[in-house]
């Protein structure tokens, strides 16, 4: 049982406040931590082999049955490496670290390079006056209609479904994380991160190659890649993205508000809540990034109030897919639709 720094009688959704109030859950316990990467990271690797085996029998539409479980485990293993660039998985800064950087393998994430920009997301989420590095350009209304022509239809094309949650999640995960440009005033760290990643992933997918064939290994971890990441941007994107979330310009925005009106508490089913590692108790991860993910539950068990909070239901998660633009007179996002009526914008 947690034991919450103060009774619920005291409790306050000011984000402030309520961000000390959860520093008492912001201890990671070694043993569970353990625990989770087990149940993960070995269901993960016995069903990559039973669909090696059924490739291997010709049972090719089998495997391709069996890559959506391996998916969800390998979205799984990603959502631990994200509690390790938060350095809030073990208790040790060097555990995290380098759990992190041997996941990133299996993730195609070069760790240290992807925790400097997921750091610098969490440091501007919701800020329209700086760089949305690590999160999804949005324009506000006023923004998109003083755009050239040209430029609101590659914006459109940007925001349109199949390539943010298609082609962009192959961009993001097969090239773009590959080398750190517009990184360069970060040091070296970003470089040694990506080449580092790049080359332990030659050297797995060489040394896996070399055992089951260049075929099969294609068969198993196209359909397994695909489908993970495009889970992952589709989670990404329910987080931030949704109709009443919080956007400010930067003479009135504020990082508590910011954390808790502008991140999701996206109720789902409870396996997917266990394959995506609570990461839709979003809101209270921003307010207190350094909560394990597995006593996120914890916070919302102790404090029920929070589970009103930025709620976004799965039926609602895909009724936000056509919201695009942020509108600064209703305060909310809106479509495309909505923000050509009586703009003259088609």
């Amino acid at each position: 049982m947690s034991t919450p720094s103060a009774s619920n009688s005291e409790f306050t959704t000011e984000p402030r406040s309520l961000r000390q109030t959860l520093r008492a859950y912001c201890k990671p316990r070694r043993a569970r931590s353990i625990a989770e990467i087990l149940i993960t990271a070995l269901p993960f690797g016995l069903i990559w082999a039973l669909m090696w085996l059924a490739v291997s029998a010709g049972y090719w539409p089998v495997a391709l049955v069996l890559a959506v479980p391996a998916a969800g485990f390998l979205v799984r293993l990603f959502m631990i490496q994200h509690d390790c660039s938060h350095r809030s998985f073990f208790p040790s800064r060097r555990a995290n670290d380098w759990t992190g950087r041997i996941i990133g393998v299996l993730t195609l994430t070069p760790h240290d390079f992807w925790r400097h920009s997921h750091n610098l997301h969490h440091a501007n989420s919701g800020n329209l006056d700086r760089p949305s590095i690590g999160g999804l350009d949005t324009l506000t209304v006023r923004e998109f209609q003083a755009l050239p022509r040209w430029q609101q239809w590659r914006y459109r094309l940007y925001r349109h479904p199949l390539v943010l949650f298609g082609f962009g999640p192959m961009y993001t995960f097969l090239l773009d994380y590959r080398l750190p440009f517009g990184f360069m005033r970060a040091g070296r760290m970003p470089w040694i991160s990506t080449l580092g990643t790049n080359v332990a992933i030659a050297v797995l997918a060489t040394g896996v190659i070399w055992f089951v064939g260049l075929g099969p290994f294609l068969l198993i971890q196209i359909p397994i890649t695909l489908l993970a990441t495009t889970m992952g941007v589709w989670l990404f994107y329910v987080q931030h993205q949704f109709e009443a979330t919080y956007w400010e310009h930067d003479e009135h925005w504020n990082a508590y508000d910011s954390a808790l009106q502008g991140s999701s508490y996206y109720v789902l089913p409870g396996i997917l809540r266990w394959f995506s590692a609570n990461i839709g108790v979003h809101h209270v991860h921003h307010l207190a990034s350094r909560i394990p993910s597995y006593r996120l539950p914890e916070v919302l068990r102790d404090y029920p109030e929070l589970q009103t909070v930025s709620r976004v239901t799965l039926r609602e998660s895909i009724d936000s897919v056509h919201l695009a633009l942020w509108d600064e007179d209703k305060r909310r996002l809106v479509s495309f639709r909505e923000a050509s009526v009586g703009s003259g914008v088609k």
